[in-house]
């Protein structure tokens, strides 16, 4: 757009008449003022120049004639047009505003306004160079400056601790903006509805003067009522304000203008109030919108400093919280980690207690219980000397409960934080009297755990003024470590006691359990037979033979089956007799049971040659001799039912996995160690295969076992090239050796199976003392009842299993064969005793005739 004044330029003006100043009646039309004939001002009129002002255009269609002049053509000279279109304007403002409006664009007059803030502002009276402005002098604009101000204002939030603090630096900028004499801040009191006064510059946060919110009082309690800004020229003459602006004593005001000062939610946090002395002019809608402004930003600066402060706050807490933890996590690891001790972790305690809280001397005092008394055998850790000793006539230094600090903690659970010990009639002496110290601030608090306290650690002498809160709240942090510490120390002392027990217990159960000097040199005398006996036979009797020489042939036994070039003799000799030596003294699970099973098993390798490799012969044979052994004369069912430590070690194949735990127990004995020239791999393997082969002596297992196995064989599918098919023969195997007493001759078997029922009967008794009915098998009073017993269980176990065997071993025959024939003798049994039955009630019949 042109300037103004080229705009002007071919526009004629109304003729500039001398006259008064002012309208004339009648010419002022909907509030504009319009010159009329005869009624232009003097200061229009010029001696020297007599032309009229032609307006070519006007709002609405309006022309300069209808303005009620006569115009003629010429244009003004230039020296006059300046000059007086000025003072016609500014008697004709109506006008002005009307040829604005119409005629100038947007972006001028936004082009104009922002030039004419950039004007500084200036009122008559001179400012008083002696009163120092807060904020920087600089800023004497209002926008191409205020930037640079609301920036450096910006920068400078985070310096300010509060809310008031913040408020006073912008107050101090406005008012240094709007050309204000004086400015008030008050900040508002929610919880006493007031207002007081506040100057940063003088002493930040002291209170002034207090007025209560409310009209009939001062401006700042008016608009802290009302919370609306008010601009008023003279206070003088307002009679709502009684009391004027209130605050420090401020001689002839005259121009205020006060805002609230709100957050985005509508609180108001305080009342900004600024004044001019008389004849210093009055604030404008100008100075109005402009502190609207800055409020505006000082609302969003409040915001974001009560962040900064909240996070700088928050920063600071969680840095002192990292820290505590960093510090707590080094205790627990050197703590836990290095349990020892008692005395260790109270060492390790009292060091970092002291190093917690800054303290000169730290002591730790555990509670006994039975005595009621504190105690404590470490007293004291401070000034990088350790601890402290007490009298050597003394182990510990011991007092009741209810003397001194650290008893009455003990006692009522209470955090003692005392500045001079000594003004504390709680404090005992006794305790400075026997260590030479003196004690002067102390800081005491319980150690819990699982609610009770267990000691009490107390901090004395801080080396910088006396413990703080915040020493009592990071302590009681640490103390819940301490009494984990202490807590687990004591475990550990327990556990290290019972350790020892425990390795006293096995050594001599070491001692009883493994075969003695004495017997093993007596072993060594008996020559092993050459040649071997006779014994690879299924009817051999195991259990009639002389129980001394069941030691040598199993030496037998093993030097058929195996080369003893690779194993020691001596320990063969020690392993054997050990075993012997852990088999129970019960009716059947006994060592005369192991020797018959290992027999067994002896027999199937000997008539089934080239099936097993020699690892597995070894692992099987060895298998047979330790399945049973601590037999304790219990099914698993009954060791379950009645929750037995070993059923709690083994929740399945209890019995069997007991066994095979002894096996290896008996192999760590010194000298006992058979497979000590096995390589690594060798040694794992056979390992394994026992581990196997004893559990699959559990009957549980075995009905799955010979099911999948017999699938497999009637499918055609069996191969020896497959480890699976393998271990189901052997699992098989160790099966048929178990039940092998029953397939000998009859006599044999029945006098095994009356053991075993002997060893049922006991269980059974055990059971009736508890109130539980024992099944059939297991009733003494059910005795009769036994050969039918044998039928159903030769016919559902030991017939299948033999059966099955010889499918896949056609040497183990034998045993089938015997199987089926003890099978018809129990059957003829039971016809027998039925037979009887029937001759009972005839035999009663006659003699009742």
């Amino acid at each position: 757009m042109s300037n103004p004044s080229r705009q002007t330029s071919n526009r004629r003006l109304p003729p500039l008449q001398a006259g008064k100043r002012g309208p004339s009646p009648g010419t002022v039309k909907s509030g504009r003022y319009i010159a009329s004939p005869g009624s232009v001002p003097a200061r229009y009129s010029s001696s020297n120049y007599n032309h009229d002002m032609i307006i070519t255009s006007m709002p609405n269609g309006r022309t300069g004639r209808q303005l009620g002049e006569s115009f003629d053509d010429r244009l003004s000279p230039p020296e006059m047009f300046a000059d007086q279109v000025r003072n016609f304007l500014g008697d004709n403002p109506s006008f002005l505003e009307e040829y604005l409006m119409t005629n100038v664009s947007v972006e001028q007059l936004e082009k104009w306004t922002q030039q004419k803030r950039s004007q500084p502002k200036i009122h008559s009276k001179q400012v008083d160079k002696q009163k120092p402005r807060q904020f920087n002098r600089k800023w004497t604009t209002i926008d191409t400056e205020k930037k640079q101000m609301l920036q450096e204002l910006t920068k400078n939030i985070h310096q300010y601790p509060n809310k008031p603090q913040v408020l006073i630096e912008l107050v101090n900028s406005i008012s240094s903006v709007i050309a204000a004499d004086g400015a008030h801040l008050f900040i508002f009191d929610d919880i006493r509805r007031e207002i007081y006064l506040f100057k940063g510059a003088v002493n930040p946060g002291v209170r002034r003067e207090t007025y209560s919110v409310g009209k009939g009082s001062v401006v700042a309690a008016y608009v802290a009522e009302t919370k609306q800004a008010i601009r008023l020229d003279d206070i003088n003459k307002d009679d709502r304000f009684p009391d004027g602006l209130g605050g420090e004593s401020v001689s002839s005001v005259q121009a205020v203008l006060c805002h609230p000062v709100t957050v985005s939610s509508g609180e108001l946090i305080g009342v900004v109030e600024f004044y001019r002395s008389p004849g210093c002019g009055s604030f404008t809608h100008d100075d109005e919108e402009i502190v609207d402004s800055y409020l505006v930003w000082g609302g969003i600066a409040l915001y974001f400093a009560e962040r900064a402060n909240v996070d700088n706050q928050m920063y600071h807490t969680m840095t002192k919280q990292k820290k505590l933890n960093e510090f707590l996590l080094a205790v627990t690891k050197s703590i836990f980690q290095d349990i020892v001790s008692m005395d260790t972790v109270i060492m390790k305690i009292m060091n970092y207690a002291q190093k917690l809280v800054n303290a000169d001397r730290a002591s730790l005092f555990l509670v006994d219980n039975r005595t009621n008394e504190l105690y404590a055998r470490i007293f004291d850790v401070g000034n990088g000397q350790g601890a402290t000793p007490v009298s050597k006539d003394q182990k510990e230094i011991r007092f009741p409960m209810n003397r001194g600090i650290a008893g009455h903690v003990a006692s009522t659970g209470d955090t003692l934080n005392i500045a001079d010990a000594y003004e504390d009639e709680r404090f005992n002496r006794d305790v400075d009297s026997q260590t030479g110290y003196r004690t002067k601030s102390i800081l005491c608090m319980p150690i819990y755990i699982r609610g009770s306290i267990i000691g009490v650690v107390q901090m004395v002498n801080k080396l910088t003024g006396t413990f703080t809160k915040a020493d009592e709240q990071s302590f009681e942090t640490f103390a819940i470590y301490c009494g984990l510490a202490l807590h687990h120390a004591k475990l550990y002392d327990k556990i290290r006691r019972s350790e020892q027990k425990y390795r006293v217990a096995v050594e001599v159960l070491s001692y009883h359990s493994t075969c003695t000097e004495i017997e093993f040199r007596d072993f060594q005398k008996m020559p092993i037979p050459d040649p071997l006996p006779d014994i690879a036979r299924y009817d051999f009797d195991p259990w009639n033979f002389d129980a001394e020489y069941k030691p040598l042939y199993v030496l037998c036994m093993f030097k058929d089956l195996f080369s003893l070039n690779r194993f020691d003799m001596e320990s063969l000799m020690r392993f054997t007799l050990t075993v012997r030596k852990n088999y129970r003294r019960v009716p059947y699970h006994n060592w005369q049971h192991a020797f018959s099973v290992a027999h067994s098993m002896y027999c199937l390798m000997k008539f089934n040659t080239n099936v097993f490799t020699g690892l597995e012969s070894l692992a099987l044979f060895v298998a047979c001799l330790c399945h049973d052994l601590d037999h304790r004369g219990k099914t698993n069912a009954f060791m379950v039912k009645n929750a037995t430590p070993l059923a709690t070690i083994y929740t399945t194949s209890t019995m069997e996995h007991h066994h095979f735990n002894q096996t290896i127990t008996i192999l760590q004995q010194d000298g006992h160690n058979i497979f000590k020239n096995l390589s690594s791999d060798e040694y794992k393997e056979v390992l394994s295969a026992i581990k196997h082969a004893i559990l699959a002596t559990d009957l549980a297992l075995f009905f799955g076992n010979r099911a999948q196995l017999q699938k497999i064989v009637e499918a055609n599918e069996f191969s020896w090239d497959s480890m699976d098919h393998r271990y189901k023969v052997r699992a098989l195997c160790m099966t048929a050796s178990d039940l092998g007493m029953q397939c000998k001759p009859f006599l044999m078997t029945k006098q095994v199976s009356y053991a075993v029922f002997q060893e049922f009967c006991i269980e059974g008794d055990e059971e009736k003392r508890q109130g539980i009915e024992p099944i059939p098998m297991m009733d003494r009073d059910r005795a009769h009842e036994l050969p039918a017993n044998q039928v159903g269980f030769v016919a559902g176990i030991c017939v299948p299993c033999t059966e099955l065997l010889i499918k896949v071993l056609p040497g183990s025959k034998a045993m089938y064969d015997g199987a089926v024939s003890n099978l018809q003798n129990w059957s003829a049994l039971v016809a027998k005793q039925n037979d009887e039955k029937k001759e009972e009630p005839e035999d009663k019949e006659k003699d009742g005739t």
